[in-house]
């Protein structure tokens, strides 16, 4: 492929899959189940962070222990499975995809959802072929995705690490690039608030469109 313009590392839950709505239903499913009150989306937008422990010590006023983790995480999956069955592209990510594969433009998915589900779940909504690449995670589900996106860059040939810029929706996604020295836009229609995003200093787009145009200038 010719290499102009960004190379876009995709983020998936909450960014190229719009299931934030999935996300809320399995997060108070899951406090339901230990005995924590149900947030509102607004709150869980503002307070939400990976590690996703830190996500619960915000709410609990401390870190739960190893036994309520694994309850808390166990419980949130099997929730999240049955509402994310619902779950759609986000809005004009498919023509966005289909528009660079076109171009010539380069694309990978770099995901801390479970590897072993996210490639049967890209190939489901029929976008697998618009990707280099796609990773998923592979180790524990308590950690970010910092050193998962270092493997990923490095797996990337004959991509220049200049033009690569990673779009996702949260504080962690940015931290991430910068740790694998990439370029970042965050977008603000999925787990985290706009306000929120903003202290990554890194551009914020309200949409994909908007944040595919800012990867492309970033890199010149």
């Amino acid at each position: 492929m010719t290499q102009h313009g960004a190379h876009i590392v995709w983020d998936w839950n909450g960014t190229l899959l719009h299931d934030v709505d999935a996300v809320l239903a399995a997060t108070n499913g899951s406090f339901a189940e230990v005995g924590l009150p149900p947030i509102t989306l607004d709150r869980y937008r503002d307070l939400y962070c990976v590690p996703v422990p830190r996500f619960y010590e915000r709410l609990m006023g401390r870190l739960p222990s190893d036994e309520e983790w694994l309850a808390m995480d166990e419980a949130f999956h099997r929730h999240y499975a049955a509402h994310a069955v619902d779950a759609a592209l986000a809005e004009g990510a498919r023509q966005l995809l289909e528009e660079r594969l076109a171009a010539g433009r380069t694309q990978s998915l770099c995901s801390l959802a479970p590897h072993e589900q996210l490639i049967p779940l890209v190939r489901t909504y029929g976008i697998d072929r618009h990707f280099v690449r796609v990773d998923g995670r592979t180790g524990r589900s308590d950690q970010g995705k910092a050193r998962q996106m270092v493997r990923h860059l490095a797996a990337l040939e004959g991509i220049s690490p200049e033009r690569i810029v990673v779009v996702g929706d949260a504080l962690d996604d940015a931290l991430a690039a910068a740790h694998a020295g990439a370029k970042a836009v965050l977008y603000s229609g999925g787990s985290h608030s706009r306000a929120s995003l903003a202290s990554a200093g890194v551009p914020v787009a309200d949409t994909l469109a908007e944040a595919v145009e800012t990867a492309d200038r970033l890199v010149g």
